[in-house]
């Protein structure tokens, strides 16, 4: 079914969004579910269910309470953000997909956590600028070609660097980022110096692949290496996102890009290099 979705909107792409629009409008009419942590949410079964990022979702509910506010980068349905506002913890919310958008708002509202969440319906980067966006969901996208997304299925979306929206929000606060946007970390952390050097620095819950999803023509992501080296330049340690919790060093990122090591995540957390974190 989807490769044929996808034939059909090569060929005839005004097809093709009037039919994305269409599900996305009818996908808005479905109801919202209680989840075993005491809030509802909409927009996403797997992760109203418990069923999504178990690992993930596991490691975030056990930060939170070491950290005064979670920024959520890529926040898609506000199934992180729901969490944060559950434990008491306010919440900066980026996202520019307008279904995501939708639900995101929805799902804060619902659960009366209108007033402890600063939302941001736009993209990141290193400065004001207005780009396309291809895909949607979970998987919506500022690089072209990422993840096979079909060149059709694309919009435009406001950018602003994440040292704008935030200002002096972190000042003498502890935050946790997390940041989940299909490629476009390097874009994002172009625009981010002044949160890179808060006082105290963030702890980051980065995705950052390696060799998955990329476009056709390019089998590395060309800016692997350079996140870990601005995060190491920046006074971070860098460790697995997972129960591991394995360090990951200069020599380490060396030999990933050599082929002599492969790291088994794409996501990993750079906390302040002195200072221990509860994983």
């Amino acid at each position: 079914m989807k490769r044929l979705i996808n034939f059909v909107g090569e060929r005839y792409p005004t097809l093709a969004l009037l039919y994305r629009n269409s599900r996305d409008l009818l996908d808005q009419r479905r109801p919202p579910r209680d989840t075993q942590w005491g809030f509802s949410l909409a927009g996403h079964d797997a992760m109203a269910s418990g069923a999504f990022e178990k690992e993930e979702t596991a490691m975030v509910r056990k930060l939170l309470p070491y950290v005064d506010v979670l920024v959520n980068v890529g926040a898609n349905v506000g199934y992180y953000c729901c969490h944060a506002l559950s434990l008491g913890k306010p919440v900066v919310a980026v996202e520019p997909n307008l279904r995501n958008l939708y639900y995101l708002l929805l799902n804060i509202r619902n659960n009366g956590w209108s007033n402890r969440a600063e939302v941001f319906p736009v993209a990141l980067g290193s400065s004001t600028e207005i780009l396309q966006m291809w895909g949607g969901g979970t998987g919506a996208s500022l690089v072209k070609g990422w993840a096979n997304i079909p060149e059709n299925y694309v919009t435009q979306v406001p950018v602003l660097s994440l040292d704008r929206i935030l200002g002096d929000t972190l000042r003498g606060k502890k935050a946790l980022m997390m940041v989940d946007v299909e490629g476009a970390e390097w874009m994002m952390l172009q625009g981010a110096k002044q949160v890179l050097a808060n006082n105290p620095r963030p702890i980051w819950l980065l995705e950052v692949s390696f060799n998955e999803h990329q476009p056709a023509g390019i089998n590395i992501n060309p800016t692997f290496d350079k996140t870990f080296e601005l995060f190491f330049a920046n006074g971070y340690r860098a460790v697995t996102a997972d129960t591991k919790a394995m360090p990951v060093t200069q020599k380490i990122i060396d030999g990933v890009m050599t082929g002599e090591y492969k790291l088994e995540t794409h996501n990993f957390l750079f906390v302040d290099k002195n200072i221990n974190i509860p994983i």
